[in-house]
């Protein structure tokens, strides 16, 4: 099968890192398609950015069903655009926060989220909340922006590893949720240091969508998610038309 896991920020040696991630934990038979956003912020750290990442997601989701994906994971903790990509998609798309937290609520009753920067903290609050994890999880914020986790010259890593060990004396973690795509190649040299599970959300994801895909199963196209209006757009959105993208 073909899964299309895309960054929807513009920071390529990030999808090299969730890439890895995502072809470490995929079947033999799965082709992993690792997709930059062409348009959007460097990162996304909050609402504002997250807004002008989903263009470019969507159109990235679009070209990437045209060439034969069976499934999209967005590798962005925000789920970013994760409800116009399921309206938009005929195939399942999956996001790492939902498929992170899903996988940690099969291995332990309390677990923590430990994401990048504080204010990216409240929207995966609302995320765990949505997704009906409240009574069972925390998230944390170590207050380190994204792009620093890829500086060997920054403390992010240290900061990360301290709020890690908040989790699990504060919260009575049992297991930790990397709250951040740009964290998949900690996990292996966390879950030894920390001895405690410690979940990816591009790992969980690529298996969920594996699981789908194997099932023969996508996304409900009535109600929710049902594909877009045939509308016009004008001026600088014209090309997001529901025609003009292809549905």
């Amino acid at each position: 099968m073909k899964i299309a896991v895309i960054n929807p920020n513009t920071t390529a040696s990030m999808t090299a890192t969730i890439a890895d991630a995502a072809r470490r934990v995929a079947h033999a038979g799965t082709e992993i398609v690792a997709i930059t956003s062409s348009m959007g912020p460097v990162s996304i750290e909050g609402y504002y950015d997250e807004v002008f990442a989903v263009p470019g997601l969507l159109v990235e989701i679009a070209k990437a069903e045209r060439e034969g994906a069976q499934a999209i994971v967005i590798a962005c903790f925000d789920d970013t655009g994760l409800d116009a990509a399921r309206a938009l998609a005929g195939i399942p798309v999956i996001g790492i926060c939902e498929a992170a937290l899903s996988a940690a609520s099969f291995i332990a009753q309390r677990f923590s989220v430990v994401t990048t920067m504080e204010r990216s903290r409240l929207p995966v609050e609302h995320l765990v909340h949505r997704y009906g994890m409240g009574s069972r999880c925390k998230v944390r914020a170590a207050d380190v922006p994204v792009l620093s986790l890829e500086d060997p010259n920054s403390n992010a890593r240290d900061r990360l590893r301290s709020e890690i060990s908040a989790a699990l004396k504060d919260d009575r973690a049992e297991a930790i949720v990397l709250g951040c795509a740009g964290m998949a190649d900690l996990t292996a040299s966390l879950r030894q240091e920390f001895g405690v599970p410690v979940i990816d959300g591009v790992a969980a994801a690529v298996k969920q969508a594996e699981s789908l895909v194997a099932q023969g199963l996508s996304t409900a196209k009535r109600g929710a998610y049902a594909t877009p209006v045939s509308k016009t757009y004008h001026g600088d959105l014209a090309r997001f038309s529901p025609a003009a993208m292809g549905v």
